[in-house]
């Protein structure tokens, strides 16, 4: 009886190990991207309001699912994200309409989590059926829908390893390359090159044409060194994000109308005036000259950065 207890026991201890190895294994081969993915088609009347929901569910299931990278993520560390679809006009399964792109960032030894990407795409046309499936494809473009998603999926993805190490993303920005390639020969909106400023395209290149690939630089040094620092030191901290500005005027100099400027200014400015509300006055005064003429239309939020006092 004894022999056979032990038996017992040592079988169910190798499949309590298993279970164990099992999910540890899950865990660290999970999704890149935890999305939250939202269809807003208010301005739409006299239509069935299924169709949206479906949409919703289908991109979710779509980003949420795929594996985008051959890197290694335990669920918490899956990047936080978020896709706002505004639904203009539909009809005969037509959509047009906007898509607000955001993702996060967990900042080092905090509460705090910080926006890496804040994107407006203005020119958002896609044809979906209602219960057809999303089908991912690295070789093809299967629908401008599923193109589309795909870009901005490596595109959030290529952004965040490029906080955590220097110019990490790189496999990213070209597995959004290939993207662009494929949809380009489409005759789709949204992806010619020189077509707009803001398209596709276009935010692309301000990531990794020469002229403004220094905009990779700033997002590793900002959050990684400058950021993720203030847990130990705030001033050095904050000394670093004031470089990264700097670093920024060089940007604007070499391509003053690249879209990465806005994309920087929509996920940072008032980020930028809690940094520096702490700050001396010659620092602030600093940062404030620097900026100013980078974003001109901003003077209001600009000026909450020289208004604090230390």
């Amino acid at each position: 009886m004894i022999s056979r207890f032990f038996a017992l026991k040592r079988c169910f201890c190798a499949l309590l190990a298993t279970v164990a190895m099992a999910v540890a294994a899950q865990a660290q081969d999970s999704q890149e991207l935890n999305c939250t993915v939202e269809v807003n088609a208010d301005q739409i009347e006299n239509s069935s309001k299924e169709v949206f929901e479906t949409l919703e569910q289908a991109i979710s299931e779509y980003v949420n699912t795929n594996k985008w990278t051959n890197a290694q993520f335990a669920i918490n560390e899956r990047i936080e994200c978020r896709m706002y679809f505004t639904i203009k006009s539909y009809e005969d399964d037509k959509f047009t309409g906007e898509l607000q792109v955001q993702s996060m960032r967990p900042v080092y030894n905090s509460s705090y989590t910080t926006t890496v990407l804040n994107f407006r795409d203005t020119n958002i046309e896609f044809t979906y059926i209602e219960n057809e499936p999303l089908v991912f494809s690295e070789l093809s473009m299967e629908s401008n829908l599923t193109a589309i998603l795909n870009f901005y999926c490596y595109l959030i993805i290529a952004m965040d390893f490029d906080t955590f190490s220097l110019e990490g993303g790189t496999p990213y920005y070209e597995s959004a390359a290939n993207v662009v390639r494929l949809a380009q020969s489409s005759g789709e909106s949204g992806w010619k090159a020189f077509e707009d400023n803001k398209n596709r395209s276009a935010v692309l290149s301000a990531y990794t044409d020469n002229a403004t690939r220094g905009i990779r630089s700033i997002l590793y040094n900002y959050h990684r060194l400058g950021l993720d620092q203030m847990a130990v030191s705030v001033d050095k901290g904050r000394a670093m994000v004031t470089s990264c500005i700097e670093e920024l005027k060089k940007v604007y100099d070499a391509a003053p109308m690249s879209v990465c400027l806005s994309i920087f200014k929509d996920a940072k400015i008032d980020e930028l005036v809690n940094i520096y509300s702490k700050a001396g006055v010659t620092e602030k005064n600093k940062v404030y000259e620097l900026l100013y003429p980078l974003y001109p239309t901003e003077g209001t939020r600009l000026n909450k950065i020289k208004e604090q006092s230390k």
